[in-house]
C-alpha cells in the first residue's frame, strides 16, 4: 500500500509524522467506470493511537465496491490536542478533491467513516469544516475540507450523555474550559452545513454507550439532514466489520457477528442513494 505524508510542514507540533494509506484502483481500458467515489478511512483507538483491525479491513471493503480508499493515520497521544486532528481530516478531504483527477475521483463524492473516537473525527470534520482556524491553518479554502458524506461506527460523539471520557481528555486535555467542551460535543455543532450521516452502534456498548449515536442522530434530524441510524442488539465496543476477519485472536467469537456484519452492505446502499441517487453505483452520465 503507497503512503504519503501527508502536511508538507509542521503546522504543529507532530503534523509532519501523520500519513495518509492510498488504496486505489488502477485505470484500464477494460474498466471503464469513469471517476470513483472516495472513501477516507479514521480508525479509532481513542486519540491514543490508530487501529489496524478498523483501517485496511475497512478501506478493503469500501475498494471492493468500487471506491478509490484511504486511511488517515492522523495525530494521537501527547500531540492530538485539541483541533489538531481535525486539521489532519481537514488536510486528507482536501488532498483527495485537489488531486481528483490524478486518482479518478469524483471530487463530489468523497465520503469519510470512522469508528469509536475516530467517529468522532469523521463526526468532527462532518460538523466543523467550515470554522475559520482549519482555512487559515491550511492555507486553503474551507469548501475542499467537506466531506459528502460521513458514516460513524460506535461513535464518541458527546458528554452531554454517558461517554468515552478518555478520549475527551486525550482530545481536550484533562482540565478544559466550557469552549473546547462545546468544540468537542458534536451534537450541539450540527447546522445545516453538516453532510449527510450513517451512524451505527450496539446497546450493549459499554465503552461509548449508544446514548452518543442517540444524541448526535438528534442532533442530526432536529436540523433536517439526511441520517441513518442502525442500534445492534448485541456486541462488544470495536466490532469494527464483525467479521471474522476483524475479530481478534484473543475473543474471535465475540467479534464476528454476523447479523451486526450487515451494517457494511446497509452502508454501501445508503452511500449510493446519497451519491447517486439510488440508482446504480456508477451511473457517469451514460
Amino acid at each position: 500500500m503507497e503512503k504519503i505524508q501527508l502536511h508538507q510542514n509542521e503546522i504543529y507540533d507532530g503534523a509532519t509524522t501523520v500519513i495518509l494509506e492510498l488504496m486505489t484502483h488502477q485505470v484500464s481500458p477494460e474498466i471503464t467506470k469513469g471517476k470513483r467515489p472516495a472513501m477516507i478511512v479514521f480508525p479509532g483507538g481513542g486519540y491514543k493511537y490508530t487501529s489496524d483491525r478498523e483501517a485496511e479491513p475497512i478501506a478493503s471493503a469500501y475498494f471492493a465496491e468500487g471506491y478509490n480508499c484511504f486511511i488517515l493515520r492522523y495525530i494521537t497521544g501527547d500531540k492530538a490536542k485539541v483541533a489538531n486532528p481535525l486539521y489532519d481530516a481537514a488536510a486528507a478531504i482536501a488532498h483527495v478533491r485537489m488531486n481528483s483527477e490524478q486518482y479518478c475521483i469524483d471530487p463530489d463524492k468523497i465520503a469519510v467513516v470512522g469508528f469509536s473516537a475516530g467517529g468522532h473525527l469523521a463526526g468532527f470534520i462532518a460538523t466543523q469544516w467550515h470554522r475559520k482556524e482549519v482555512s487559515e491553518k491550511l492555507g486553503i479554502d474551507n469548501e475542499l475540507c467537506k466531506p459528502n458524506a460521513a458514516l460513524l461506527g460506535y461513535p464518541v460523539i458527546t458528554q452531554n450523555v454517558p461517554s468515552h471520557v478518555v478520549s475527551f481528555n486525550n482530545l481536550l486535555g484533562e482540565e478544559r474550559s466550557e469552549e473546547l467542551n462545546h468544540m468537542g460535543n458534536l451534537d450541539e455543532n450540527v447546522d445545516e452545513r453538516t453532510c449527510p450521516c450513517f451512524i451505527w452502534h450496539t446497546a450493549k456498548d459499554t465503552s461509548v454507550p449508544v446514548a452518543n449515536s442517540l444524541a448526535f442522530a438528534r442532533a442530526l434530524t432536529d436540523k433536517g439532514i439526511n441520517c441513518e441510524l442502525h442500534i445492534f442488539p448485541m456486541g462488544d465496543h470495536g466490532l469494527s466489520r464483525a467479521t471474522a476477519e476483524t475479530a481478534p485472536d484473543w475473543a474471535s467469537r465475540a467479534y464476528n457477528i454476523p447479523y451486526v456484519a450487515r451494517w457494511t452492505k446497509w452502508s454501501f446502499l445508503w452511500l449510493e442513494q446519497v451519491f447517486y441517487d439510488g440508482f446504480y453505483k456508477f451511473n457517469f452520465d451514460r
